[in-house]
């Protein structure tokens, strides 16, 4: 038998999303997130990341449904039978990315990202990036047209867009992807522990610009960027049994 939960609906501004907050709302009751049990996130991939980065210092986890297109992170939309479904739930938890970036006049800009942190170029002729790990140089030059790091949540998304690996949620690594290589041209990127603290340093950038994104929220055009995993902050996401991250990152390689 399904347990009383105090249950937070959040929906998207689309018409699909607010009428089924409606629905639900009326159905289950809805009380604000900071004094929910569960926060239920009506949406797609995109609403999801927002909803998390808005409510990560709220002890509740998030379980999406999917009101929107891909929904890699959220699970089938359905009314009947949610009190039993959110009992079932399995927990899936994710450390977001920080990025610190500084800009072209010298503010610094900070954000966290749980898919990725990607730098693109901002003008017409491809970046020239130095990549760091650790403190140690180990590309003098990487000439792109951008360049990202990401999270085993986030492998799917434009990391894998970009052709990068694909990433299990348990193993503990980064994918650092080169986006449009043009020298080294055969270069695709690397694997890196989670621990690893990644920076790059934007070479020419009057002539050359770039901007950085987290989660694409924009930090502008940047001389620099570190990277690093941030185990301070668990976003905890629920997925329904037998469908959860781990087993949606191994189905998107057989697709």
């Amino acid at each position: 038998m399904a347990q009383t939960r105090r249950i937070a609906f959040l929906a998207s501004t689309t018409e699909i999303a607010q009428a089924a907050e409606a629905r639900l709302s009326a159905r289950y009751g809805n009380v604000a997130p900071e004094e929910a049990d569960l926060i239920v996130a009506l949406g797609g991939d995109g609403f999801m990341l927002h909803t998390l980065h808005d409510t990560e210092a709220l002890p509740a986890p998030v379980y999406g449904m999917n009101c929107g297109t891909i929904g890699f992170l959220m699970n089938e939309y359905a009314e009947e039978g949610l009190l039993e479904r959110l009992d079932a739930a399995e927990l899936t938890v994710i450390n977001p990315l920080r990025m610190r970036a500084e800009g072209e006049d010298g503010t610094l800009h900070e954000a966290l990202a749980i898919n990725e942190v990607s730098l693109l170029r901002a003008g017409p002729q491809a970046a020239r990036l130095r990549i760091s790990v650790d403190g140690r140089v180990r590309m003098e030059e990487l000439v792109c047209d951008g360049a990202l790091v990401s999270t085993p949540a986030g492998s799917t998304a434009y990391n894998f867009s970009a052709h990068g690996p694909i990433l299990p949620i348990g193993s503990d690594v980064l994918a650092l992807t080169a986006i449009a290589a043009f020298r080294p041209r055969r270069w695709r990127g690397a694997l890196l522990p989670k621990t690893a603290r990644v920076r790059f340093d934007v070479l020419q950038p009057e002539k050359r610009p770039v901007m950085a994104d987290a989660d694409s929220r924009s930090a502008g055009k940047v001389v620099s960027v570190e990277i690093e995993s941030d185990p301070g902050i668990a976003h905890r996401i629920l997925f329904d049994p037998g469908h959860g991250l781990e087993e949606r990152l191994i189905r998107e390689q057989f697709v």
